[in-house]
């Protein structure tokens, strides 16, 4: 029979095979849930899987969506890798979309150039604020900062709705719930002609570089990644616990509010009450199949942004219900989980006593 034996040590190979395993898997539980659903598993496949990547023009949505996964990811990444584990990343994008807007809807009229940087700060600012209140409470009252910080995301979605219906709501919106479109001065400048991709993806880029050299290549990284494998070692090291909480979560708030800022000056171009679209909570599943490494987080984003826009081409075109994208992520979140097993076990096959 099979069983589980524990290793020795820990696999070197399979932290990264196991995503490759998972995606493989996801693929192969794709195909059988597409034939369970009596549609044709094949073109199931090319719709959800291909059609998204079918000319320039595809690609550029793809990468469009894959950039605040990546925002938000690369900022959860270095908190994970010290056992900081932020779960409100969703929270801290809007509250950096309602700064960002806050500051485009002061200097109404504005075509200062200083606006749109201004924006990105205002955005990094009001993630990392957001993201401080489970900080101060994780370190001076010991709360557990995946309650505080996920209970947030609640409280956020509250706020942006009180503005939207409220004191920033479009008096010219026909009543709906959001804010005066954007000037030109306060959007995203385009990358590519005849797409909406933008600005944002650079910058989303850039972070990811910024991020890699944080974690590898600086002393602060160093100590993060010593807290996050060795506690006891970190502390006999006089390494600040502190410190620590406090450096993950400003960096994965600040990630994430960078991150909101680009979805509203971007294709969006205003506040609404739908702008938290899940990006916070799908970037915890890329960070992990990314294996909290800044180009396997590229990949992985590029991977969730191909199950988002898959799921509506299914929608569309096998008239699908919208939530098959969340089905998809789901199952590779649980393969991931499972392949990860074989890190510290392996199967072995053994035979009955008789």
């Amino acid at each position: 029979m099979l069983e589980l034996e524990a290793r020795a040590e820990p696999s070197r190979l399979m932290p990264w095979l196991s995503p490759l395993l998972a995606v493989a898997l996801t693929l192969v539980g794709g195909m059988l849930l597409f034939l369970a659903l009596g549609k044709d598993p094949i073109e199931g496949f090319r719709i959800f899987f291909l059609n998204p990547v079918r000319d320039l023009y595809a690609v550029s949505e793809l990468l469009l969506k894959a950039t605040p996964l990546m925002l938000c990811a690369i900022g959860l990444a270095i908190g994970f890798r010290a056992n900081v584990w932020n779960i409100g990343a969703e929270g801290q994008f809007m509250l950096g979309a309602v700064a960002a807007t806050g500051v485009a809807l002061y200097f109404d009229g504005s075509q200062s150039s200083l606006l749109l940087p201004a924006m990105v700060a205002a955005g990094a600012l009001g993630g990392a604020l957001w993201a401080s209140i489970p900080a101060f409470l994780r370190t001076h009252f010991n709360a557990n900062e995946i309650l505080v910080s996920l209970m947030l995301v609640y409280v956020a979605q509250l706020f942006v709705s009180w503005l939207v219906f409220g004191p920033w709501r479009d008096p010219d919106g026909f009543n709906f719930p959001q804010t005066k479109m954007f000037d030109d001065a306060a959007t995203m400048p385009m990358l590519l002609e005849g797409t909406r991709l933008h600005m944002g993806f650079a910058i989303a880029i850039g972070l990811l570089v910024a991020g890699h050299v944080f974690m590898n290549h600086s002393f602060t990284g160093f100590r993060m990644r010593v807290a996050g494998e060795a506690a006891a070692a970190a502390r006999y090291a006089g390494f600040s616990a502190s410190r620590m909480i406090w450096a993950g979560l400003l960096a994965g708030g600040a990630a994430a509010g960078i991150a909101g800022m680009g979805e509203v000056a971007g294709p969006m171009g205003q506040l609404t009450d739908k702008v938290g679209s899940g990006y916070g909570f799908a970037a915890i599943i890329v960070a992990f199949v990314g294996r909290l490494n800044a180009f396997g987080i590229l990949l992985a984003s590029l991977l969730m942004a191909l199950l988002y826009i898959g799921g509506e081409q299914a929608q569309q075109y096998l008239n699908l219900p919208s939530s098959i994208s969340m089905v998809f992520q789901g199952m590779l979140l649980f393969f991931l989980l499972g392949s990860d097993v074989f890190i510290n076990y392996r199967l072995r096959l053994r035979r009955r006593a008789a």
